[in-house]
Parts: structure tokens; C-alpha cells; sequence
């Protein structure tokens, strides 16, 4: 954090490459409320949740595995059983990526012979590196119920400017917290289980004040312990942000509180805001301050401050740049472009697995360019794959048709396919077909004369285009002609040749790979996804 501002930065997925000026932060607010009948449903669904399901589990090398799914009580992670992890069985609220109705995960692919009812099955996505737990309900109201409990709990109740959000989290992490402290289940914490719940956070501060704060958070006839109501004040004492202390006590004249004044120099002088209100600071006042009797005298307390400051309203992020504000009219080449490289790989290019999956997130992640790399495939069908490695393969039409089912999900502005293509000439013209099938209108098929018009298209002219970059195979081939390879972008000559694998033997090959593989993710794996991030 720096001057006392948030520091969650944003990115657009197209920019200019001129930079421009940031103008000072509006005052603006968006607020969105969920009627009481949607909450209603909501809280349906989390009973249900916490009650428990039996699902099963589906896995990529075997059958499926029946478990009995639940949340739990603190509304922070799902857990199941039976499992020989016991307590780590668990997937925490927080590490969820999204939530995908029916059968679109690659695992459900491998399960194609088998006719679950698509109304049954969701995947969950979780974790750095997209992990999925592909599950099948026994029915699809129960799948249902899963879906719109998990989504509310990956969303919050309203909107990302919510503070009861963020409150309800921090609420259930220090509920959560306690229990697992509890060593002995009695509802209490002795100063040992709270020296040692410190040493399990790596909360560095001295014993000696440590105990002060015990004692001082100690209130109760149950003198040398601390209940829940205490172990929480005894949290805030302990997480109090020097910094943000400092900038108060600075801005406030050593006072313990920021009046309207005091918020307004600070807002115009630290966060460099412009056209700041006293209506403005009681609004902060009434949506962060958490004591009534501040909100009352329309002050700011050390708590309320912290909320502010934590909140996107007190992000260094401007949020006029949270709608496109630059000039799109511009040529393409004239904007950086948010791309990602080999876009299909979930981890190193060694051995990881291919996923269509990865399409659909990094094109909602605001990236606008995606690597396919394009082989030969069985039954005349092209796949995409990362050649001579071990890598799985995935069908060059379900990569296509994730990417035309999720291109403008989140941006507008084109989406362009960058074709390495390593294909003989009648599954080129397969691709070219499944090309003009599945994107239809959206493909831009158009040319450009850069002798005429002395210029490219803009992003504003493209919006909803998808380009195609490659080569083209010569004007004057022969129509019938079986070989041309037409990239000379291979990234397959990125890898060193004793681990390029011979002939397709991946039995003879396999431990070689491994072990080049072993010795390549010791340095920055340059095939892990940029999201255009």
C-alpha cells in the first residue's frame, strides 16, 4: 500500500500506446441490491448446501467416486467424505474460479460414452492453476441448488462494493479461526493456544505484548481465557494497521477520530481527489464506520478508516478507467494488445494437460489474442496440441467453439486467433471449414489493402470480429495437393531436440521427457498462461 491507498490495480485489455494523462477520481458510486425473494433462494440453497449431497466424483483415469458433498458451517469451504485426507478434504470459498453448468469440462469429455443427464453435471474450477471437481447429482434440481449457492457464495450478496461482504468473509475466517485454535473444544482459547494460533500465522510480535493484548481483550468472569466475543477483540487489537493509524492520527490532528474536515484534506491531498463534498464524507462515514455513536457525530473511527481504505473506494485505481476512455479509433497496430501464449496448456509445455477450458477463461479474463496450435489429427479431424511433447490433445472444432461461445462474454472489442499451423492441406481445409460453420458472421473475412487505405482497422470498427493471423499457403499450390505446412512460427522449436519425441513413441520417450521436464520448471515456465493480465 502505498500513501495509504489500496494498491488493487486493474488493466484494460487494449490500451494505446501513448499514454495518456489520469484525470482526478470521480465521485461516482453504483450501487445494485438483491430483491427479498432472490435472498429467500439464496438461503434456501445454503441450507441445502450445509445439510449435504451425495454426488458423484468424476476422475480422468478411472470410474467415479460417490461422496457425500457439504458446506460447512462457516460458509467458507466445501468438504466431503469419505476421504483418506480427513480434515484437508476441503475446497475453500475463496479458491473458487467459477462455477460451469452441464458437461463442458475435459473430463466430462472422457466420460462421452456414458449419458449423464447434462441438467446434473457442474464443474467447479479452483485454485492458481484451474483445477476442476467435475461432479454428477442425482438430480438436476439438486445440481441447481449447488450452482446458484456456490455462484452467491463466489459473488457476495451485492455487488464488489459491498462492505457486508467483506465483513461476512473476515466474520467466517475468524469463526473458522477460533474453532481450529480450540484445541480441546471447550469454546474458549487459553494464552497457549493463542501463542500458538500467533506462531501458525506468522504474526510476528512478542510474547510480552501478546500477553498485554490478552489481558486487556480478557473482560469476562472467566478470567485467563477468551471466548469468541473476546478472541475477535482481541483480533483487532493485534490487526491494527500502523500505517493507516499514522495517516489518521496525521490527517486528524492526533485525534482518535477523522471529522468531515479532516476527511476532505485528506481525500484531496493523499488520494489527489478532486471536487470532494462534506456530503460525500458523511456518505463514507454511514457506509463504512461500523460504531453508531461515530456515525452519529459523523466521524471516522480507526475501523471505519481501515474499511474505507481496504474498500475499492479507496483503491489508487481510477475508476473513470473502469469504462473505456481511450480513443479506439485509432489503427490496430497502434495498441498494445493483451495476448496470451499457448492459451490450451493448464500448466508446463512438457507434459501438462491441453483444455478448452482455458479459452473461455482467459478470453473472460480480458485477453483479446489466443495461440492455437494446430496438428494432424486421426479421422481427418485437426487437433491442438503442443508438438513432439506429451502434452494431451484437444479437437481444433471444440477449441473453436469455445472460443466463438465466449469471445465477447466480457469485452467487445476483437478477438484475434493466432493460427501456428502445422496441418497438411485437407485438414487445413477442415479447419478453414469449422472456421466458417461455427463463427459465422463474427469472422471477419474481409482484406485489407494497405496501398489504398494507407492503414488498418481500428478496435472500434472490429468490435465483435474475430481475425485470423497466419500464414497463407502459396497463391499458385496445386488445389489437390496434399502437404503444406505454412507456419514458420514453430513454437515446438522452443524445446530442446532430446525432448522432442520421435516417431510418436511416447513409451521410449516418456522417462526422457520427464526428466528434461524436471529440469525446465526449476526455471520460469514460459508455457504457464498470461491472461493478458
Amino acid at each position: 500500500m502505498m500513501s495509504g491507498s489500496a494498491a488493487k490495480l486493474n488493466s484494460e485489455s487494449w490500451s494505446q500506446r501513448e499514454p495518456g494523462i489520469s484525470k482526478p477520481t470521480s465521485l461516482q458510486h453504483r450501487n445494485s441490491f438483491l430483491s427479498a425473494n432472490v435472498i429467500a433462494v439464496v438461503e434456501r440453497c445454503m441450507g441445502a448446501m450445509q445439510t449435504g449431497t451425495q454426488m458423484v466424483k468424476l476422475r480422468g483415469s478411472s470410474k467415479g467416486l460417490v461422496r457425500f458433498y457439504f458446506l460447512d458451517d462457516h460458509k467458507s469451504c466445501i468438504r466431503w467424505r469419505p476421504s483418506r485426507k480427513n480434515e484437508k478434504a476441503k475446497i475453500s470459498i475463496d479458491s473458487i474460479r467459477e462455477v460451469c453448468e452441464g458437461k463442458q469440462s475435459e473430463i466430462f469429455q472422457r466420460y462421452s460414452d456414458v449419458s449423464f443427464d447434462p441438467n446434473c453435471c457442474f464443474s467447479i474450477y479452483y485454485g492458481d492453476h484451474m483445477q476442476s471437481l467435475d461432479l454428477v447429482s442425482s438430480s438436476g434440481e439438486e445440481a441447481r441448488t449447488w450452482i446458484t449457492g456456490l455462484k452467491y457464495l463466489v459473488a457476495g450478496i451485492s455487488d464488489e462494493d459491498s462492505l457486508a461482504k467483506r465483513q461476512r468473509t473476515r466474520d467466517q475466517w475468524l469463526k473458522q479461526t477460533f474453532t481450529e485454535a480450540d484445541k480441546n473444544g471447550d469454546g474458549s482459547l487459553s494464552i497457549s493456544e493463542v501463542l500458538q494460533l500467533i506462531h501458525k500465522l506468522n504474526v510476528n510480535l512478542p510474547r510480552q505484548k501478546v500477553k498485554q493484548m490478552f489481558k486487556e481483550a480478557d473482560t469476562d468472569d472467566n478470567q485467563g481465557t477468551l471466548g469468541f466475543e473476546e478472541f475477535c477483540a482481541f483480533y483487532k487489537m493485534m490487526s491494527t494497521r500502523r500505517d493507516l493509524y499514522l495517516l489518521m492520527i496525521t490527517y486528524s490532528n492526533h485525534k482518535d477520530h477523522m471529522d468531515s474536515d479532516d476527511l476532505i484534506r485528506f481525500l484531496e491531498i493523499e488520494q489527489k481527489m478532486a471536487n470532494v463534498t462534506r456530503e460525500h464524507c458523511i456518505e463514507i462515514v454511514n457506509k463504512f464506520e461500523p460504531c453508531s455513536e461515530n456515525q452519529k457525530q459523523g466521524v471516522l473511527g480507526i475501523d471505519g478508516f481501515t474499511n474505507y481504505m481496504r474498500s475499492p473506494a479507496g483503491d489508487i485505481f481510477n475508476p473513470e478507467q473502469y469504462e473505456v476512455n481511450q480513443d479506439m479509433s485509432q489503427p490496430l497496430c497502434n495498441y498494445f494488445i493483451s495476448s496470451s501464449h499457448n492459451t490450451y496448456l493448464m500448466g508446463d509445455q512438457l507434459m501438462s494437460q491441453s483444455r478448452v477450458d482455458m479459452y473461455a477463461w482467459v478470453l473472460q479474463a480480458g485477453c483479446r489474442c489466443v495461440e492455437v496450435d494446430c496438428w494432424d489429427g486421426p479421422d481427418g479431424e485437426p487437433i491442438v496440441h503442443h508438438g513432439y511433447t506429451l502434452t494431451s490433445k484437444i479437437l481444433f472444432r471444440d477449441v473453436i467453439e469455445t472460443i466463438n461461445k465466449n469471445a465477447f462474454v466480457k469485452n467487445q472489442y476483437p478477438v484475434i486467433l493466432s493460427l501456428e499451423n502445422h496441418c497438411s492441406v485437407p485438414q487445413q481445409k477442415k479447419m478453414a471449414q469449422y472456421l466458417v460453420e461455427v463463427m459465422g458472421d463474427k469472422l471477419d473475412l474481409s482484406s485489407v489493402n494497405m496501398e489504398e487505405s494507407g492503414r488498418l482497422p481500428s478496435p472500434e470498427e472490429l468490435k465483435g470480429k474475430i481475425l485470423v493471423k497466419g500464414k497463407k499457403l502459396p497463391a499458385n499450390i496445386d488445389e489437390d495437393v496434399e502437404e503444406g505446412d505454412v507456419s514458420d512460427e514453430d513454437s515446438a522449436d522452443e524445446i530442446e531436440d532430446d525432448c522432442k519425441l520421435m516417431n510418436g513413441d511416447t513409451s521410449v520417450n516418456r522417462k526422457q521427457v520427464e526428466n528434461v521436464s524436471k529440469k525446465e520448471t526449476r526455471l520460469p515456465d514460459e508455457g504457464v498462461k498470461n491472461p493478458g493480465l
